[in-house]
């Protein structure tokens, strides 16, 4: 009996062990959210611990075209895991659209009101720095930017503008006061730690592309069934939730 214990208590021991890793990038709008979603899906799939790391969806693609070990990519975007596709650095077959996003003004400045639209940016002498994401690696960031085109803003903005790598350091900008007003993602809103905080208004969607984000199986990937699972994962009712419930939009189709 006493043998039995002491293996049974050594399987038990080793039972975390033997879950399969599965590297995950993930776009930083993702992240007050990613944790949830991973933890869902791992009460479907306890043999495999996904590994995220976040960051900006231009970066990730850079990464994962050179190489990088990430089997699974959550773009901010559709357009940079296609081109990993159409590269032969991802599987183009599992490509999926799994969240829509939106961008708004937020800022915790109580003289400045976010519901004046992009054009305060300009006409409020008191908005001196203004935070979005890099418009060349950040999906949020050039989102933000054909807001400000679409208005006639961009260039009376730019010498105002304070460019975060990712929007989740955009968001930072705001919080320690670097910049009275960001562009940020609504999702980014709905953190734990910053819901209800500063005030926020949605930007107007006429003429812009719906910020429509996308994930696929890398090629790294394509040998574990657990990076397959976890997409299918996110057509789900669960994570469709999730999702609504941190500031997305789900894309329209039935859950799996």
């Amino acid at each position: 009996m006493k043998k039995l214990l002491i293996l049974l208590l050594a399987c038990a021991l080793a039972g975390p062990a033997l879950a399969r890793p599965l590297l995950v990038a993930a776009a930083s709008d993702l992240g007050y959210c990613i944790d949830e979603l991973v933890a869902a899906y791992r009460k479907t799939a306890p043999d495999v611990e996904p590994k995220v790391s976040l960051g900006a969806s231009g970066n990730f693609y850079a990464q994962i075209r050179n190489g990088a070990p990430f089997e699974v990519f959550l773009s901010a975007d559709m357009d940079y895991p296609r081109q990993l596709g159409k590269l032969g650095v991802a599987d183009g077959a599992t490509l999926m659209p799994y969240a829509i996003g939106r961008i708004a003004l937020w800022s915790l400045d109580p003289q400045i009101d976010p519901a004046r639209g992009l054009a305060a940016l300009v006409a409020d002498a008191r908005v001196k720095r203004v935070a979005i994401a890099n418009p060349v690696t950040a999906p949020y960031g050039r989102a933000a930017k054909a807001a400000l085109v679409r208005d006639g803003l961009w260039d009376k903005v730019q010498p105002k503008l304070v460019i975060g790598e990712n929007i989740a350091q955009t968001a930072q900008f705001v919080q320690t006061g670097n910049a009275q007003v960001g562009i940020v993602s609504f999702a980014t809103l709905h953190a734990t730690k910053l819901k209800g905080v500063g005030r926020h208004a949605l930007v107007p969607l006429s003429g812009l592309a719906p910020i429509e984000q996308g994930v696929i199986v890398t090629k790294a990937g394509t040998g574990n069934p657990h990076a397959a699972g976890f997409v299918r994962f996110l057509a789900s009712n669960e994570a469709r939730a999730i999702l609504a419930r941190n500031g997305f939009s789900v894309p329209p189709g039935a859950a799996e």
